[in-house]
């Protein structure tokens, strides 16, 4: 579904409030300031909303302005989400952890909600706004806070990638079913995650070939035992002929930990059975517990964590599709 809001809603001395507004609604406590437009009476603004499975995107056309996420607002809410700003046209500053990240049109940034930030925009902009669940990005990357506020050039690699889904997304957005939905939705993810893993500070060693052999093996078996309510890394150990304590080290650079690596797969095996047309009479009990999950409340909040709503809420956007 695609959802416009615009200040052409109310009177032109509303219209800095009610810009105001629609950015906390969207996306998090915020607080604007326009840029060289006096009392805002001029002020003009649209953001034009798509819904996809796990993954906000949003296209924000507007005019000079200041936002600002502070101390105050973070105390006020409970918001654990990362934003990306993708520059579509005119110049913009993400500002967060000391850094700052100018972006010119293509170039695109990371900034975490549970910190304060700003976004600088001298003049007229627009772009292209892409909104994660905190944990969901987190099981991707290590040391998210050395990422953030680091531009991340659309003109090649993987940053030209993204620019160019992002592209035909917005152009084919209302045709997508909502497997494909799902399915471009973890590709945008993929390769932000590409993107922002060509950064400097996200460098890590790299794994030798027998490192990188096991953690295969490993991540292989684990894929393939999922519905196992009683897998865990004892039993991968025992099946695979390894130690704990070495199925532990050769994920000593994974973002995750063997267990948490386990739970994430499940959840993400979940999130792909409760949009298929197939299993649309399936409660989400079931699912779950098809998946290997054995308490339905613990499934539930761990969802919520990774994808922003519940599995029920997941579900029901395949019906409004």
């Amino acid at each position: 579904m695609t959802h416009l809001l615009s200040t052409d809603a109310v009177s032109r001395d509303q219209r800095l409030a009610y810009w105001t507004d629609m950015i906390c609604n969207v996306y998090v406590q915020l607080e604007c300031d326009a840029v060289r437009t006096g009392d805002g009476g001029d002020f003009e603004g649209s953001i034009r909303q798509h819904a996809l499975p796990g993954l906000g995107m949003s296209v924000v056309t507007s005019r000079a302005q200041k936002v600002m996420r502070t101390p105050r607002h973070i105390a006020a809410s409970s918001d654990d989400c990362f934003l990306v700003s993708i520059q579509a046209r005119g110049q913009g500053v993400v500002r967060q952890d000391g850094r700052d990240a100018v972006l010119g049109a293509g170039d695109f940034a990371l900034y975490d909600s549970t910190r304060p930030y700003e976004l600088l925009f001298d003049q007229p902009f627009e772009q292209i706004v892409l909104k994660l669940p905190g944990e969901r990005l987190r099981s991707e990357l290590r040391d998210t806070e050395a990422l953030t506020a680091t531009t991340v050039s659309g003109r090649e690699g993987a940053g030209h990638l993204l620019l160019g889904m992002i592209r035909t997304l917005r152009e084919d957005f209302d045709a997508l079913q909502p497997a494909s939905a799902l399915a471009v939705a973890h590709g945008v993810q993929n390769i932000l995650v590409a993107g922002l893993q060509t950064l400097p500070a996200a460098h890590a060693p790299a794994l030798s070939n027998l490192t990188a052999y096991h953690l295969g093996r490993v991540k292989q078996r684990i894929d393939e035992q999922l519905a196992d309510p009683t897998l865990s890394v004892g039993t991968l150990a025992a099946q695979l002929g390894m130690s704990v304590s070495h199925i532990h080290r050769v994920f000593k650079s994974e973002p995750l930990t063997p267990s948490q690596y386990i739970w994430e797969r499940r959840l993400d095996a979940c999130s792909r059975d409760l949009l298929e047309p197939r299993l649309a009479g399936r409660p989400v009990g079931e699912i779950a517990y098809g998946r290997g999950f054995n308490d339905a409340a613990h499934f539930s909040r761990a969802f919520r964590e990774r994808f922003g709503c519940s599995p029920r809420e997941w579900r029901r956007q395949r019906a409004q599709q």
